[in-house]
């Protein structure tokens, strides 16, 4: 009996793995492990904002809309449960990038900001606030890549035959991915014109 059992387990593990069945599992977890240093990456960029925030506001109070843009998209991206979730849900997923991209320009021109104030430029502080600032970026980058590739994978995975029928019967669907829209938008920083053009004299 035990053999039976046996030989009946070495089949279905044989089954399961000529239908794809462990190849999604394996590439499912590889998604999840990604977003999960996305998430870590944007985690660390929020931990961030509120010193940056503090540090501008000591030299430059006045620039209060530009402040609290960027104290509103932290507040917002906080909001959002980034969980593995997430990524069966592509309207919560789209949430999640668009406050990630809110987040992003409004951290562009704070920056864009403080060209205008020479001593907060050289202040200690504040200059390792942006460095820090500028690394966890670079992170982000790679962690988004990296995410990128591993959905890209998971979906052809989940796509292609006879794979496909697996993940049919195990309901495996593709997952959301960063657009190539988003990308080219957090990698552009906004135009601020500090010196508009004087309005010509009315006639």
């Amino acid at each position: 009996m035990r053999r039976l059992w046996t030989a009946l387990a070495a089949l279905a593990t044989l089954s399961l793995t000529n239908c794809g069945y462990n190849a999604i599992q394996s590439s499912d977890e590889q998604v999840k492990s990604s977003w999960s240093e996305v998430v870590n990456q944007y985690q660390r960029r929020a931990d961030l904002v509120p010193n940056l925030v503090n540090s501008v506001k000591g030299f430059a109070q006045q620039e209060k809309d530009v402040l609290l843009g960027v104290t509103n998209a932290r507040a917002k991206v906080g909001s959002i449960q980034a969980t593995p979730e997430v990524l069966n849900d592509p309207g919560a997923f789209a949430k999640f990038q668009a406050a990630q991209g809110e987040l992003t320009n409004a951290l562009s021109r704070l920056l864009v900001v403080t060209e205008n104030y020479p001593q907060l430029k050289s202040d200690a502080l504040f200059r390792d606030l942006v460095a820090q600032l500028e690394g966890t970026e670079n992170r982000i980058t790679v962690a988004r890549n990296r995410y990128i590739k591993a959905v890209q994978d998971y979906n052809v995975t989940v796509r292609s035959f006879p794979t496909n029928l697996t993940a049919m019967a195990f309901g495996y669907k593709e997952k959301p991915n960063f657009t190539v829209e988003n990308e080219k938008e957090i990698s552009t920083a906004p135009k601020v014109d500090f010196n508009p053009t004087p309005a010509a004299p009315a006639k």
